[in-house]
């Protein structure tokens, strides 16, 4: 994190490697005082996800149809809602366009070779029309982009919602870096391949750390745990249930078979919810231990590692 974090506007670049990083980055908002004024660009059947989807959608996040003569429009109007922002935002960019798994790498590295291009490893190949879009509506408003790395931490399975229902922790190493606006490229190829180089450089980063490496060279800066947060979750716990219990009182729910039934069919459709979220954080075995064939090393990524 920089000591701007959650002070100014930013566009936030991230890889996305697992299900739920959408919470990860709530935490990251969380930890820098911005969880509230927290977007990103999301895939729209995402939006009817019961819960975590409608509060995506009341809190203004963007919602893309993945074509792109309909989400051309769709972005700009979204960019331009932003221009009157009161207060400083985040909006998150996965510009791989989706989660990285082992068949979506195995596509990439073959297409990657095809063109001739650096051969991932850890990351999928960025699509950089959103980020080209973003830049050119955006760079007067914003003035640093946010270049985030994350992984779970060596020996460690990916989380998942149902990984964290069972009470089970993972630990995720982030790296944030930030780039003024105003050193990005001014052409749509320049931005395009500014991307492309972060995202080499991004992968070599990881690639040296899944092979005994360090996760960079920075200082580890230790974000803590905000009492306020913590404070607002309990008092709104307190209330909630002191509004239910209340509630069981006064309607007298359960001492007729009816209100057991409306009871029994409320729980259900809890459960039935909770299925529906486990369904759509399923997260693969940790794909960085998996053998995967694919040319050496680009002697470019070295260099980028190094810069």
């Amino acid at each position: 994190m920089t000591p701007l974090s959650g002070k100014e506007h930013a566009l936030l670049i991230s890889n996305h490697r697992s299900d739920i990083d959408w919470l990860i980055g709530w935490v990251l908002a969380q930890r820098a005082g911005c969880l509230g004024c927290t977007m990103a660009i999301m895939k729209d059947v995402l939006k009817y996800l019961p819960v975590i989807g409608w509060s995506m959608w009341f809190s203004e996040y963007i919602f893309v149809k993945r074509k792109w003569t309909e989400d051309q429009s769709i972005l700009k109007s979204g960019y331009e809602k932003l221009k009157d922002f009161p207060f400083p935002f985040w909006l998150g960019l996965f510009v791989e366009g989706t989660r990285f798994t082992h068949p979506k790498l195995l596509d990439a590295q073959q297409f990657a070779i095809s063109k001739g291009l650096a051969v991932p490893r850890h990351v999928l190949l960025p699509r950089t029309k959103g980020l080209i879009l973003a830049v050119n509506h955006l760079r007067s408003l914003v003035p640093a982009v946010y270049d985030v790395t994350f992984t779970v931490a060596r020996d460690n399975s990916p989380p998942s919602l149902l990984t964290l229902l069972k009470g089970k922790s993972s630990v995720v190493k982030v790296q944030v870096k930030r780039h003024l606006m105003l050193e990005l490229p001014e052409t749509s190829d320049d931005i395009a391949q500014w991307c492309t180089n972060l995202f080499v450089a991004k992968d070599a980063f990881l690639d040296n750390y899944f092979s005994g490496g360090s996760f960079g060279n920075e200082e580890i800066q230790d974000l803590g745990r905000p009492m306020q947060s913590l404070t607002v979750m309990i008092v709104w716990s307190c209330l909630v249930s002191m509004g239910a219990f209340g509630f069981l009182l006064w309607t007298i729910l359960f001492s007729t078979w009816q209100g057991i039934l409306v009871s029994a069919v409320f729980l259900l459709l809890v459960i039935v919810t909770m299925q529906i979220l486990i369904l759509f954080s399923q997260s693969e075995p940790n794909i960085d231990s998996m053998p995967i064939t694919i040319l050496p090393q680009d002697p470019m990524k070295e260099i980028l590692l190094q810069s």
